[in-house]
């Protein structure tokens, strides 16, 4: 009877009618796209499951509608995670130069923008468009407002069905890229974080991520619309977590602007937390504590004929300058001249340590990404295969991995959503003489 199966299978292969092993990939975003390309191109029949009307309609926000693609500085501290290692161990395994070639590949002319990798085009759109002419030329089958109800294990474990509302999907392998809970309208509704779990995966707390601040107080009202550069503190419970410097946008109900999103997620735990949470802004970053008090003496004595409020002309935008005089206790019409040491200290004190008391983060719509979902201890960096069932893969927003601001997010996308689609097919990388990796 062996030699007989044996037979039959060597027949089948010689016709090119051996079975293709079949994979199903829940959602079809930056991560999804990209292992569907990557299982397809390693030979496996693959099926997109995505319960929104298109594929990646998230990419086209990325980067103000741009697309940061990725970007030149890769490095740890870029990303924040439970498992710190775990991030770059990812894109180790398909990288910068892996990530741009891939793009070239498929047409896409990368430029950089002092690091920042955009398409030469700046449209976002060009690269959906290439990814699903892709998807299309390989014969990748794309389901379309297809919901998940459940996943179950077939086949002793190692295989899988999953139940949708257009029916039944047989699979050798899954791989969950349903993405996470931020910015719901692109078609991140957290439902993967239930399928996950329900297979048993550890879900950490969801929370908003890259999003503004709302804090306590009336005054923004009147700062609403300024832009600035400013260095930013966070700190909760008197314990300093995070700190970012660059263009801060005062809002009329708090904090915005890439700063502030670089600090977010440890104010949005912070807060889950219960803890007091407040963001330490320096008005004048180019300056330390000496060196503005120096100037501030200086321009109280050059121009002690002009007020205090004119005092700021020049230095501060108008509207946060008498903020931060009446803040200080001290009258905008006070002749600058008149300004004791004390009243010189307290304006200091509020230029560079003003304190803005968190109330809350704005919730996922606002959001960029998440900070927490799928454990990343259960899953395999080398391969995204679960460590709790084999023939299962996870990828990009779903896992428990944030990036800061510039292209990070989407590099850790493309990196998880190739590796989970090639180890899903069969398929594997090895190293290159180049120092590159190579598909097998």
């Amino acid at each position: 009877m062996g030699c007989k199966l044996k037979r039959i299978k060597s027949r089948i292969r010689s016709f090119g009618l051996i079975m293709r092993k079949r994979i199903v990939i829940i959602g079809g975003g930056a991560s999804g796209l990209t292992a569907a390309i990557g299982g397809a191109r390693n030979g496996a029949h693959v099926t997109i499951v995505e319960h929104m009307d298109r594929v990646g309609k998230k990419i086209l926000s990325t980067g103000n509608g741009r697309c940061n693609l990725t970007n030149l500085r890769m490095e740890e501290d870029c990303y924040r995670c439970g498992q710190k290692g775990f991030p770059m161990e990812v894109i180790r395994g398909f990288g910068v130069d892996e990530t741009l070639a891939f793009f070239k590949g498929l047409g896409i002319e990368p430029k950089d923008r002092n690091g920042y990798i955009c398409p030469n085009s700046d449209q976002a759109s060009a690269v959906l468009d290439v990814l699903r002419s892709e998807v299309e030329r390989l014969g990748v089958v794309v389901l379309l407002s297809c919901h998940v109800e459940k996943i179950e294990t077939a086949g002793g474990g190692a295989r899988y069905q999953v139940y949708t509302d257009q029916g039944i999907l047989d699979a050798d392998a899954v791989i969950l890229a349903a993405g996470s809970k931020a910015a719901p309208s692109t078609g991140s509704d957290g439902s993967g974080y239930e399928l996950a779990g329900r297979l048993g995966h550890r879900v950490i707390k969801p929370l908003p991520a890259l999003v503004q601040l709302r804090c306590q107080g009336t005054m923004y009202r009147q700062m609403a619309g300024i832009r600035t550069e400013a260095a930013v503190k966070l700190m909760a419970d008197g314990e300093l977590l995070a700190l970012d410097r660059g263009e801060l946008q005062l809002t009329d109900y708090g904090l915005s602007g890439i700063p502030v999103f670089q600090v977010s997620r440890f104010a949005a735990r912070a807060l889950d937390q219960g803890k007091r949470v407040t963001a330490l802004v320096d008005f004048v970053p180019s300056w330390d504590d000496s060196g503005a008090f120096g100037l501030l003496k200086k321009r109280a004595s050059l121009l002690g004929h002009k007020t205090v409020e004119e005092l700021f002309t020049g230095l501060l935008n108008k509207k946060l300058a008498l903020v931060l005089i009446k803040l200080a206790g001290i009258k905008p019409s006070q002749k600058a001249g008149d300004l004791s040491p004390r009243q010189l200290k307290l304006l200091l004190g509020q230029m560079k340590s003003y304190e803005a008391i968190v109330m809350s983060v704005n919730p996922f719509a606002n959001a960029q990404v998440c900070c927490g979902g799928v454990d990343t201890r259960e899953v395999d960096a080398a391969t995204m295969e679960s460590g709790i069932h084999p023939n299962l893969y996870l990828a990009g927003e779903l896992l428990d991995v944030d990036g800061i601001c510039g292209g990070y997010n989407l590099q850790f996308a493309w990196s998880s959503g190739m590796i989970a689609g090639v180890h899903a097919a069969g398929g594997t990388y090895a190293p290159a003489p180049n120092g590159k990796r190579n598909r097998k």
